[in-house]
């Protein structure tokens, strides 16, 4: 039974890594959809998420398994989704997008520091060097990169992504303390985060629709990876794998991120922009490096995450 649990913390730990590769699509399919308004492009594509998880439910009882949830787990799951997405999409429009995208990947840094707050978590030295070494990347993005040009305009989109990385990081941490909460019931606060978002919009912003075809493959794009597969993803590597691992090798994201956007032609390849990225995803593999060494290095670690060597 131990070789198993223990197996089920590196295994869990590769499918959380999973997430980080889809979420790397994030920004340029969410630049690719056009001017959709932030609140309905959430309600549109939190609804194609929640309903492409809801098919774990059609086995007997799964539904009545996945919505039967205490309220602190209703509470932490719809305010994680729907608060942090809604800015995360705010901020890229009000910013630039690979500025933008950077300055809210401060959330993994703040994972890996938040966990240090879970029983049985202890941070090693590579994972505060590497989370480090990714703050320091999101830093330089702003102190050198001096052929920017920053409007006032732009400060709220800057806002918006700063304070979205402490509700990710808030959700991610406490869906530790959550462990008995069945992945299951992700779907389920998606559907209402797509609920919240649906009505958000009709309150305050006017409805556009995708233009082109193209617009409309990315929002069901979005829908079905960055903001569907990739949260019950996550959701499994944060409830059952190695929790440090997982925050600090999110840094890796931007520089996937951050290249698609350049290619895409979204964003500019400046030299502050491409040096922040290599120094943000070398922190992330630095604090990451022990995926490397595969489950035998694993065995020595609980599933609650403290080392046992």
């Amino acid at each position: 039974m131990g070789d198993a649990l223990r197996m089920t913390n590196y295994r869990a730990t590769l499918i959380g890594l999973t997430a980080i590769v889809m979420w790397s699509l994030l920004a340029v399919l969410t630049v690719a959809t056009g001017r959709i308004p932030p609140f309905q492009l959430a309600a549109m594509t939190f609804l194609v998420g929640g309903l492409a998880g809801c098919a774990s439910w059609l086995k007997p009882g799964g539904a009545a398994r996945a919505l039967r949830q205490p309220a602190a787990a209703w509470i932490v799951g719809i305010g994680g989704l729907f608060g942090y997405h809604a800015l995360y999409f705010l901020s890229l429009r009000l910013a630039p997008p690979a500025e933008a995208g950077l300055l809210n990947y401060l959330w993994p840094l703040l994972i890996v520091l938040f966990s240090s707050f879970l029983p049985g978590e202890h941070l090693k030295p590579h994972h505060a060097i590497g989370a480090l070494l990714g703050l320091a990347g999101t830093v330089l993005l702003f102190a050198g990169n001096t052929g920017a040009h920053y409007t006032a305009a732009q400060i709220p989109g800057f806002v918006a992504a700063v304070v979205g990385a402490f509700f990710w990081a808030g959700y991610s941490v406490l869906s530790r303390r959550l462990k008995a909460v069945p992945t299951e019931a992700v779907a389920g606060f998606c559907m209402v985060t797509a609920l919240l978002a649906a009505v958000s919009h009709l309150l305050i912003e006017t409805t556009v629709w995708p233009e082109t075809p193209g617009q409309w493959l990315a929002v069901l794009g979005l829908g079905v990876g960055p903001v569907g597969a990739a949260f019950y993803a996550w959701d499994i590597g944060m409830k059952r794998g190695d929790i440090r691992v997982l925050g600090a090798a999110s840094y890796a994201t931007p520089l996937l991120s951050t290249g698609l956007l350049v290619l895409a032609g979204f964003a500019q390849a400046t030299p502050a922009v491409a040096l922040a990225a290599v120094l943000i995803a070398g922190g992330g593999l630095l604090a990451a490096r022990d995926i490397f060494r595969g489950p035998r290095y694993f065995d020595g670690i609980q599933p609650g995450g403290a080392s046992s060597k």
